[in-house]
């Protein structure tokens, strides 16, 4: 029996050849993509996440093209010759002209518009999309130029923003500019702009800063007013009662909550009343940051005073057996409760809802100025004390922070103290939920009071955690009354209904669609078919 050979096929180089056409091609679709990208963060329209790795994508993939063309020229040589040389060439080398000149004036014509249209067109029909005419003034009033650095870590989104500030920067004529950094990647920067927090964007116009908290466009231009408009903020900080110490860093010292304010262009001072009897006129507002023994009568009197005046308090008082009040009266807490309804309860808060109990979390924010831009942030404050509200106070306070129902104020300090034990007693402390924070505002002499029943929240060691050092910014800047200088237009929202068709015209739309046009090609092709088949 003859032995059956079997011959094994040879794959020659020339069948290699589509392979590298395919890797071409794919990478050439991959390289029209990046260079869309590429184009669109030229025109400020995307911002990339990390630019460098787009570039070194884009690179890849124009290497790719390039070596899957040169593999196909090396693999398969003749098929290149006839292709350059015959027929196909010449009809394809016109397309290819043809195309070339078509993406060419369209490319001329786009960066033409670009370059001679200072602004960005806004084709939404409210013009949800433009900034508001306040700010455009803002803009054109700009004495010199301003850089807006944009701290943005990477866990931010920075969509937003990177719209906002390109629309700043489309409508100031070129006095306007910015860039974002990532604060992670360069902390020396970020310190150097007393940068603390995520999102922050630092505004420099000459010599003179402000710090944008929010990126919102009330925001920045609330604070391009301030540049273009500078003055003295004053800011006190009360001392001779043990108050948080603003000068040496400590855990339960108040050092950066006064570089903040320095870096918001406040100017922040002590002030001791005892010694000098007086409260300065230059004083935006009055900080008291938890006292250890209470403000004496005659203090009280001189903080009711400037505030009947139209000054501002900020009040921090920690429960009783964090301070050493004792037996002592209080006759800051007898004020703010007789004047303006504000109580601050004697306990300390317990919540059950935190990791630890003694660390009161807050679970809802009032609708306030203070917290408007914190909805959905966590601030928590350690070993608390729960304030009431008098509802029939002649200008009733607002909550600002509450925690959840799983919370009660306890009373019974000697069991905390002793063992640590505590438990809820319906008959002594006080139901959850509690509120922590309040203020209170008499919009006839701008007076403004904001109380909160903890100091350790803002302290050096908890400041950065959260939003406790927003929240506490926040109640300094609207009691200073500086958290809105300007009220901006906002744009109209186009309300559109779509009415339902009945079940009628529903139908009949439905069979057209699905029955008559169809049906009407296909006897189309059916018609046409009989007619060249009776003409043979």
């Amino acid at each position: 029996m003859a032995k059956s050979k079997t011959s094994k096929k040879k794959i020659t180089a020339r069948q290699l050849t589509p392979i590298a056409l395919w890797l071409a091609g794919i990478a050439l679709l991959a390289t029209v993509i990046l260079l869309a990208f590429k184009l669109l963060a030229s025109a400020g329209l995307y911002l990339p996440s990390n630019a460098k790795q787009l570039n070194l994508f884009l690179l890849i993939s124009t290497g790719v093209v390039i070596l899957g063309l040169a593999l196909f020229a090396l693999l398969d040589p003749q098929r290149v010759r006839e292709f350059l040389t015959g027929r196909q060439a010449r009809y394809g080398s016109n397309a290819i002209i043809m195309l070339i000149a078509s993406i060419g004036i369209i490319v001329v014509i786009n960066l033409i518009v670009f370059q001679s249209t200072a602004k960005p067109l806004d084709l939404t029909e409210d013009k949800s999309n433009s900034l508001a005419p306040e700010t455009m003034n803002v803009l054109k009033s700009l004495p010199a130029p301003v850089q807006a650095t944009a701290f943005f870590t990477s866990q931010s989104s920075t969509t937003t923003a990177a719209k906002l500030l390109a629309n700043y920067k489309a409508g100031a004529g070129g006095k306007f500019d910015y860039k974002f950094v990532d604060p992670d990647q360069n902390p020396v920067l970020a310190q150097q702009a007393s940068i603390s927090g995520d999102g922050k964007i630092y505004l420099q116009m000459g010599d003179a800063h402000e710090i944008v908290a929010y990126a919102s466009e009330q925001d920045i231009t609330a604070s391009l007013i301030r540049l273009i408009n500078p003055g003295q903020r004053v800011i006190y900080f009360l001392t001779g009662h043990g108050e948080r110490d603003i000068e040496q860093s400590a855990d339960d010292a108040y050092t950066q909550v006064k570089s903040a304010l320095e870096a918001k262009n406040y100017t922040v001072e002590t002030l001791n009343l005892i010694a000098d009897h007086k409260i300065p006129d230059d004083a935006k507002a009055i900080i008291i940051a938890g006292p250890l023994k209470p403000i004496m009568a005659d203090e009280a009197t001189l903080l009711g005073d400037y505030v009947t005046k139209g000054g501002a308090l900020v009040v921090m008082e920690d429960p009783i057996p964090m301070t050493q009040f004792g037996d002592s009266p209080d006759p800051l807490a007898d004020y703010l409760s007789t004047k303006w309804g504000i109580i601050l309860n004697n306990n300390i808060v317990i919540d059950t809802s935190s990791n630890q109990p003694l660390y009161a979390v807050a679970a809802n924010y009032g609708n306030h100025p203070i917290t408007e831009k914190l909805q959905g942030l966590v601030s928590f404050f350690p070993a608390a004390r729960s304030l009431s509200i008098d509802s029939n106070a002649t200008i009733p306070p607002v909550a600002l922070i509450s925690t959840t129902q799983a919370s009660w104020g306890e009373t019974d300090f000697a069991a905390i103290q002793a063992n640590g034990q505590f438990g809820y007693d319906a008959n002594a402390d006080y139901p959850g939920p509690l509120v922590l924070a309040a203020s209170v505002e008499d919009t006839t002499t701008s007076r403004r009071i904001v109380v909160f029943g903890n100091s350790a929240f803002a302290s050096d060691k908890f400041s950065g955690q959260y939003a406790n050092g927003d929240m506490l910014i926040n109640a300094i800047d609207w009691a200073a009354g500086q958290e809105k200088q300007l009220n901006l237009t906002s744009p109209q929202p186009i309300t559109r209904s779509l009415n339902p068709v009945s079940s009628l015209t529903f139908w009949m739309i439905a069979m057209s669609l699905v029955i008559f046009l169809p049906g009407l090609v296909i006897a189309s092709g059916i018609t046409s078919w009989l007619v060249r088949k009776s003409k043979g």
